[in-house]
Formats: structure tokens, C-alpha cells, sequence
């Protein structure tokens, strides 16, 4: 899909209420906490989330805002996604579904306090143990038409910003392992001096997304990032004194997903706008041809995500099928379209009740058929992989169904682990995968989008 056509998305969603939408998000939420899942480090045993009060008097938010701000940290986490369904054949038109997962990037944002007399702008990576920072004057030397907050416009980053911005990022010396950290970088330069301006702070990242394996690292870090610096602007109203999570409302969640956007286009160059929206609204949302529409799940999903550690070229593979289907239009043609009712079903699947545990069996049963089918079409395009293929032989001699997610190639494989599935079954299958290499999560899926939460700093 054309960035091009993502301006004006956001508009268009959903007809449903943003209350309703969050309200499914957290029922979801709810439901992995009875069944007493940990996704990886993140627990959903915190108070319930708040959604803000549009009433609330903007004048005196903004005071409060500006007297607290040097007292706070402020830590904001976006989840990552998956595409359940659709993958490649979106590109020729077909329906894709897409779920965030609960698995999060966290972005920490504090300012130093008078007494600290630091002027420095640090960015902190905790999971590479790297730090860089730059002097405020060597920002504002660089980057002399920012440093005047506009951070209820977002702007795209101009050509002489991106080059200033890249001589800022190679000063850093970057270690040639990681250079291809310099993007991210870059974006995260571009966001805060756009939305902050000069100001002396530390961003510290930590994530449970493994890079580069498709399940939206990049996105997630956009939108974490954008919302912890929003957080401290003028442009969003916040309770700060709230324990706990935090939930935007609907204008702030519109603001942050295009502030993000223009972070995910320094990342990527022209991204089609999906795993932001998705990290930034949580839940699902089907998309097809340019249209994004949210869906409120009412099946609690869980999957095994199957990190294969392989590598692949999104580029390359995209090419492939393309050529392919030039080469027997016909028959492809087929596909694409057998994945388009595939994702079509599902979507009216997830969005149907599920009043009792024989109904969600029954739901769980028609969705791993749905998945198991989808995997022989992606297999028939050409983009399954060895080491996808063992995750699937895996699985299977468990009875567990699974599909890749994404650009195949390697990547990410899912499983789903049915509600009835015992965790003996679960360790086992993660111990066989293991020792294999691969590298397991186990994730809820369609809960909760981007989330803030405040803390004092003395």
C-alpha cells in the first residue's frame, strides 16, 4: 500500500466509539489474567486502565503539566503485531488481518532536575548496553530551523533535517554489528526535537520484541517514543496524578499514530501505516487495498510465537510472489483470492461472541482450520522457509496448528495454543523448539494499544 494513502486513514477507521473499542481490548486483557498467562515480562495484574476524560478542564491540566513536569518520569510501552491472516496476498488486492500482541516496547522519558545541571540529550538502548547523547548546543548548532515544539502538527522529516540528523548519528561511532540502529536513531532525533525541542532529558529503551523478525519492533518504538514525548506537551492532557496505566483518548490517539507514522517513514521510507496503527490502537484491524477497519475481538486468542532467528529479504520475497503470479496468472489468481475469504471469515469469527468455553472451543477450532489453510497458500506462493517448516513438523506431532506470519522466509512461525491446552503440553512443545534453536514467546493477541503511566521521581 502507498504511504501516500495513510493521510487520511485515521479518519476512517471505524464508525464504533473509541469507549467501545478499548472496552473490547480490555475484556481481552481480562480474560489472560483469569487464565494466569505471563506474557514474557509484562503482567496484566495492574489496576484497570483509565481512559482520559475529554471534559476535563484544559487550563488547569496544562498548569499542572508544567509544574510537575521537572518532579515526573513518564514511561509509555506500545505493543507489537502480527498478521493472523493475508500476508502477501494483500498486496494483490486481497483482505490482510492484523493484531497487536502482548509483547511491548517501553520508552522511560525524564528530565533532570535543576540540581542535576546536565545538558545533554541521552539515548539509552538497555537491551544492547548502548548509550548516546549528544550536547543540546550540538543540536540546536545541526538542527538550527527545530527546537520550536510543534507537536500538534506533525511534520515530515525534510531532506536537509535527514542529512543533519544523519552527521549527528555518525558521530556517535555506531559499532558496525549495529549500525543498522542508525535509522532508529535518526527517528527517534526527528521526534523529539520536533515534538520537545532543545531540551536536556533521558530516553531509556527496553523492548520483548526481537528486532527485525516482523513483529512490528520498529512501529512499536515509534509510537512508545510519541507518546511519552507528547506526554510532556502542550498538545495532549493527561491525569498525572492516575496509578497505573493510562489510555489515551480518541484526538490524542490520532496524533500520536501520525507523529509516529513520520517516525516509521525515516525507519522505512514508505511503509504502508499498518503496524503503527495497530501498536498504536491495539486490538485487530482487517485492511484491504488502502482501507483500514478496526475490529473489536471477542475471542481471547493466545499464540506461541516461534522466533526463527533466520533473516530473510522482504524485498525479495514480496518480488517473488509477484513474479509468480505473473507466470501463471491463473492459478494464483485462486490464491489470492481463497486468502481473501480466508481473512474475511476470520474477521466474522473474531468478531462474534463466545458465551461459553464449548462456543470458544468451537470458535478455536474453525480459526486453526482457517490458519492451517492459510500456511498451504503462503506455502504455495513460495515463501516458507526450512526452518518454518520444522516449527510446523513440530507443532503438528502436538496437534497444534501453525502458520508463518508476515514475509516468510524465516521470521516468525504462529501457533495456536487453544484454550483447553495444558501447559505441560505448552512446555514441551517450547522445550522441542528450543532445541532447535528457535526462540518462543507466548503472547495474547488483540489486547491493548500504546499506554502511559506516570511516576514521581522523589
Amino acid at each position: 500500500m502507498e504511504s501516500m494513502r495513510f493521510s487520511h486513514l485515521t479518519h476512517s477507521l471505524c464508525t464504533e466509539s473509541l469507549e467501545e473499542y478499548q472496552e473490547a481490548s480490555f475484556n481481552i486483557n481480562n480474560y489472560y489474567n483469569s487464565r494466569r498467562i505471563q506474557f514474557n515480562s509484562t503482567k496484566f495484574q495492574e489496576k484497570p486502565n483509565k481512559t482520559r476524560d475529554t471534559t476535563t478542564n484544559t487550563k488547569k491540566k496544562k498548569k499542572k503539566k508544567k509544574n510537575t513536569e521537572r518532579e515526573m518520569e513518564v514511561k509509555a510501552r506500545a505493543p507489537g503485531k502480527i498478521i493472523l491472516s493475508g500476508e502477501h496476498a494483500v498486496v494483490h488486492g486481497s483482505t490482510a488481518v492484523a493484531a497487536s500482541i502482548g509483547l511491548y516496547t517501553y520508552v522511560t522519558l525524564r528530565f533532570p532536575t535543576s540540581s542535576e545541571n546536565d545538558d545533554t540529550l541521552k539515548l539509552q538502548l538497555e537491551d544492547l548496553s548502548l548509550e548516546f547523547s549528544w550536547p543540546i548546543g550540538k543540536l540546536k548548532e545541526a538542527l538550527p530551523d527545530l527546537g520550536f515544539p510543534f507537536s500538534s502538527t506533525p511534520t515530515p522529516c525534510s531532506t536537509e533535517a535527514i542529512s543533519s540528523i544523519s552527521v549527528l548519528v555518525e558521530e556517535q561511532n555506531i559499532p558496525e554489528a549495529k549500525i543498522g540502529l542508525s535509522s532508529g536513531i535518526s527517528a527517534f532525533l526527528w521526534l523529539y526535537s520536533s515534538i520537545i525541542g532543545f531540551k536536556p532529558a533521558t530516553v531509556v529503551v527496553n523492548s520483548e520484541l526481537p528486532l527485525g523478525s516482523g513483529l512490528g519492533s520498529s512501529a512499536a518504538l515509534c509510537v512508545a517514543l510519541s507518546a511519552a514525548l507528547l506526554s510532556f506537551s502542550d498538545s495532549v492532557n493527561l491525569d498525572l496524578s492516575h496509578q497505573g496505566w493510562l489510555l489515551f483518548g480518541e484526538n490524542e490517539l490520532e496524533l500520536l499514530n501520525k507523529w509516529a507514522f513520520e517516525g516509521e517513514k525515516i525507519l522505512h521510507g514508505r511503509p504502508s501505516g499498518i503496524d503503527n496503527t495497530v501498536s498504536t490502537y491495539g486490538n485487530m484491524i482487517k485492511f484491504r487495498s488502502g482501507n483500514l477497519t478496526r475490529i473489536k475481538s471477542k475471542v481471547p486468542l493466545i499464540m506461541l510465537i516461534t522466533n526463527t532467528k533466520v533473516g530473510r529479504n522482504t524485498k525479495a520475497l514480496v518480488a517473488g510472489v509477484s513474479e509468480r503470479a505473473i507466470r501463471h496468472p491463473n492459478a494464483m489468481s485462486l490464491v489470492f483470492n481463497a486468502v481473501d475469504s480466508i481473512s474475511e471469515e476470520l474477521s466474522i469469527i473474531i468478531q462474534s461472541d463466545a458465551p461459553d468455553d464449548l462456543s470458544l472451543t468451537e470458535k478455536e477450532e474453525k480459526i486453526a482450520e482457517l490458519m492451517e489453510m492459510n500456511q498451504g497458500l503462503l506455502q504455495c506462493m513460495g515463501v516458507s522457509h526450512a526452518s518454518i517448516e520444522t516449527v510446523l513438523r513440530t507443532t503438528l506431532k502436538y496437534k497444534l496448528t501453525s502458520k508463518l506470519t508476515g514475509a516468510g522466509g524465516g521470521g516468525c512461525v504462529l501457533t495456536l495454543l487453544p484454550t483447553l491446552l495444558s501447559e505441560t503440553v505448552v512446555d514441551k512443545v517450547v522445550s522441542e523448539l528450543e532445541s532447535c534453536g528457535f526462540q518462543c514467546f507466548t503472547a495474547g493477541i488483540g489486547g491493548n494499544g500504546v499506554e502511559i503511566c506516570f511516576s514521581g521521581s522523589s
